[in-house]
């Protein structure tokens, strides 16, 4: 349905983390995911994470109003934007855009965020610390980038995204079907010349802070990482502490770093979960007779909208990590447990041969039982 035209290999070759560009056309007759009316219905609701910025002093200033919204009449017609997140955990027919950009990797991906603006909407220069596809739904937005450099915060502020003016070294017009793409730390900014719909799929690593946090909550909570500095010299004088001796503090860190089974649960858990929260389905208990019978009678399992199911390549364990956990499974059935990490949905006639392998057949039971898969029928 959405079919993206770029030169997929051309650009993780070249362009992926290095530089910003423009796609013209990058899809053909593109339509909107979803309508205006429908999006502001969903930044209604008390779980989905939704705000509206306002343009204000002449484009000099914005104000952040988080939802969830009542009504947006108070907003008038003109510079504002309204910015949903993760519409693909709540708006299923948002998958086929998210399908697009699967030749990234899962665990990159954060979320697919929809935005409608007024003439006059945007939200200001600034800077964000993901890679980020703009693709232009219906109307016409104006777009500058700048290049990396040392950017002051606007007002001083300094947990503020926001920046100062830039240097532009692009700056175009984005029609529909056009998408602009934007590594980490380029400096941008939006502005919306006619009523306007857009999508942005953003792709995140994490930080040296969340590896770090993650990985004490993890030895903590495992009671590993119990090893303490030795050495065999001193110093000298008894308030210095050497170059060597903090070289070798530092390199307890370093060493677990090295050990697979030291790290592996930790990433694992970490990658899978979500930024933003899932439209989890009601529990259904399902015994495999039950789930044998649905799927004979043509229904296919399917994962919610933005849940991650992960494999860590040569890992310690046989599991997948999903939402944070750990899902084993028996090592005679990796491939069924690739197919799950792979397919947001099983047909049922796969579904049919993995519920013959007991442990696949135990996972399936329990991802439907934790509203994390669904059966669904066949299109």
């Amino acid at each position: 349905m959405y079919q993206l035209t770029i030169d997929k290999e051309k650009f993780l070759t070249e362009i992926w983390q290095k530089k910003p560009v423009i796609f013209r056309q990058a899809f053909k007759e593109f339509t909107d995911l979803i309508a205006a009316d429908e999006l502001a219905g969903l930044a209604c609701e008390e779980e989905v994470a939704a705000r509206v910025v306002v343009t204000q002093d002449q484009g000099n200033n914005w104000q952040v109003i988080n939802g969830p919204f009542e009504d947006y009449d108070q907003y008038g017609e003109e510079n504002w934007q309204l910015l949903v997140q993760a519409i693909n955990h709540w708006y299923p027919d948002s998958q086929p855009l998210v399908e697009a950009f699967r030749f990234l990797p899962d665990w990159r991906f954060d979320d697919l965020m929809a935005s409608f603006a007024t003439p006059g909407g945007g939200v200001g220069p600034h800077i964000d610390q993901y890679d980020v596809f703009i693709i232009q739904g219906e109307g016409r937005r104006r777009w500058t980038v700048g290049d990396i450099g040392d950017y002051q915060q606007r007002g001083g502020v300094t947990t503020s995204p926001l920046i100062e003016n830039f240097q532009p070294i692009i700056d175009d017009i984005l029609e529909p079907g056009d998408m602009l793409y934007i590594p980490p730390g380029f400096p941008h900014q939006g502005f919306t010349l006619t009523l306007a719909m857009s999508y942005s799929i953003g792709f995140r690593a994490p930080s040296q802070q969340e590896l770090l946090s993650s990985m004490a909550d993890y030895l903590i909570d495992s009671n590993q990482g119990q090893q303490r500095f030795t050495s065999t010299t001193e110093p000298v004088a008894p308030g210095l502490v050497p170059s060597a001796q903090q070289q070798g503090l530092m390199d307890l860190l370093v060493s677990l770093a090295q050990q697979p089974a030291a790290y592996q649960t930790m990433l694992g858990k970490l990658l899978s979960q979500n930024r933003f929260e899932l439209d989890i389905c009601e529990a259904e208990r399902l015994d495999a007779a039950e789930l044998q019978q649905a799927l004979q009678d043509g229904a296919v399992i399917s994962r919610i909208g933005g849940l991650k199911v992960l494999l860590l390549e040569n890992d310690s364990e046989n599991r997948l990590f999903i939402n944070g956990d750990c899902f084993e499974f028996a090592a005679a059935d990796r491939d069924y447990a690739e197919m799950l990490a792979n397919q947001t949905s099983v047909a049922s006639e796969q579904a049919l041969l993995m519920l013959q392998r007991e442990s696949i057949q135990q996972l399936l039971l329990k991802l439907i039982e934790l509203g994390y898969c669904y059966l669904a029928d066949t299109e």
